[in-house]
């Protein structure tokens, strides 16, 4: 039986709701793609339990979103029966896995953003600074792991010094989309319901700099930023990885978390 996409009403603070909870589905459903391979056990129980703090924070920013939106849409229904150009998560997190130091430099440019993001989230809205003030105990560990990671492959042999930095110089035009802001998320800001990301692009540049300095790295001159990922203009690789996500809502309709 055909499952038919959702629709929803994407109010400003729907909209932005939606766009932290896709974020975290996102990489969690990425970092959860490497259990069983990566490559030793701890690693392997690390990846997942990071992938587990983001499926949390997802459940919990979905269910706010559907509060908000007040139709009969839940966290279930909102995570996996949307098209996908109804998902508005950063292109950066729906990149593939590829080798394991590639992953940890995503992994590395979300934490910091995502850490200083949560940090800094002193909203006027009761149930998103909750959710913030525990996820930023998450992200402080999510950054903490991935710097030491990426410390100890580019400061290592030459392969993984050169897998690093490639993964670097391809990933680093995904970094801008983070710091950027429509109209919609701007009337939010202004009333004190969320914050403005370009305040924090500064210390998240430190942070980068700092590790990638110590790992022996170094950091791409170009600017030029991709975008889309916000208002639905994903890669082709989020539909491989939602086909993934989605199998089993649409197959077996009404299964729940």
């Amino acid at each position: 039986m055909a499952v038919s996409n959702i629709q929803v009403s994407e109010t400003p603070l729907v909209l932005y709701t939606l766009r932290r909870a896709d974020d975290a589905l996102v990489l969690g459903h990425r970092l959860s793609e490497w259990c069983g391979h990566a490559p030793m056990l701890e690693e392997d129980m690390a990846l997942s339990n990071i992938a587990l703090d983001l499926l949390g924070q997802a459940r919990e920013l979905y269910r706010y979103a559907a509060k908000v939106e007040g139709r009969d849409n839940d966290e279930d229904k909102l995570a996996y029966l949307r098209d996908i150009r109804q998902y508005r998560n950063l292109l950066l997190l729906e990149q593939p896995n590829g080798d394991f130091a590639r992953t940890m430099v995503r992994q590395l440019f979300y934490s910091a953003f995502a850490d200083l993001y949560w940090r800094a989230m002193r909203s006027s809205d009761a149930t998103f600074a909750a959710i913030a003030a525990k996820s930023e105990k998450e992200s402080a560990y999510h950054l903490r792991h991935s710097c030491e990671w990426i410390i100890r492959l580019g400061d290592g042999t030459e392969e993984s010094h050169a897998r690093t930095q490639a993964a670097i110089d391809d990933l680093w035009a995904f970094t801008g989309e983070m710091f950027s802001v429509d109209d919609a998320e701007r009337g939010l800001i202004d009333k004190g319901a969320a914050i403005d990301p370009v305040g924090l692009r500064q210390h998240w540049l430190k942070t980068i700099s700092d590790v990638v300095g110590e790992a022996t790295l170094t950091l791409p001159n170009n600017s030029w930023m991709q975008q889309g990922g916000r208002s639905g203009r994903h890669s082709e690789h989020l539909g491989h990885l939602l086909s993934e996500l989605q199998y089993m809502q649409r197959t077996f309709p009404g299964l729940t978390w």
